[in-house]
């Protein structure tokens, strides 16, 4: 083999790898925006839950807060606040939290407040607890998330927010107590936080806050 036919060889195969490589980046180009816009509509459809029954104008995900550890919310990790408006006016902040205790590991849940402080909803979005015993924290498993739908500090007063089995007023699943009483914690302490933090978490508008980093 001379030179003439390594120096051709060459060239192809480098011809071969400039194609390759631009209809990788074509074809990156063509589906990056549908990956995007499948995403968002996944992560809109996994909020919604969290917004039974309440009116609102704007998108779940437009107005974005990310709170940064330290912080009082549930979990030691960065939250995440999803305020939602109808007619520019606040309807709801849906907090992106973790349980901490739960018995095979931390639970990440949703939780919606409306701005009244009153719970429009629970989700559980993440968790790795035992499969027929609590895993039915999933709506998907059972209703047992149902409960909170409308509750608030006063209602049951802070001491009511624990399982039966504590002296609360909330129901336990059978056969397991301790992921329960993780998502029943969490939640109060998204509520607690909440009746702190009410007015610093609406207090910009959103534009201001569209996936900026801030602790209210």
């Amino acid at each position: 083999m001379n030179d003439t036919t390594v120096f051709r060889g060459g060239i192809t195969l480098a011809v071969i790898a400039a194609l390759c490589t631009t209809m990788v980046a074509l074809t990156y180009q063509l589906t990056e925006a549908r990956i995007v816009a499948n995403e968002q509509a996944w992560l809109e459809r996994s909020l919604q839950p969290a917004l039974s029954g309440l009116f609102f104008d704007s998108g779940v995900t437009e107005s974005k807060i990310i709170v940064p550890p330290p912080h009082e919310l549930p979990g030691s990790e960065a939250a995440i606040i999803y305020r939602v408006f109808a007619k520019g006016e606040p309807v709801a902040a849906l907090f992106v939290v973790s349980a901490r205790d739960g018995y095979a590991g931390p639970i990440r849940i949703l939780v919606g407040v409306e701005t009244s402080g009153t719970v429009s909803g629970v989700h559980v979005l993440e968790h790795q607890e035992t499969p027929g015993l609590g895993d039915r924290v999933e709506s998907s498993k059972s209703d047992w998330v149902r409960q909170f739908d409308g509750r608030s500090l006063i209602d049951p007063a802070p001491g009511g927010w624990a399982i039966k089995g504590d002296g609360g007023q909330f129901d336990q699943l059978t056969g397991a107590s301790v992921t329960p009483r993780a998502v029943i914690k969490a939640i109060k302490e998204t509520l607690l936080y909440f009746e702190t933090n009410s007015e610093a978490i609406f207090a910009e508008t959103v534009a201001d806050t569209d996936n900026k980093e801030k602790e209210p």
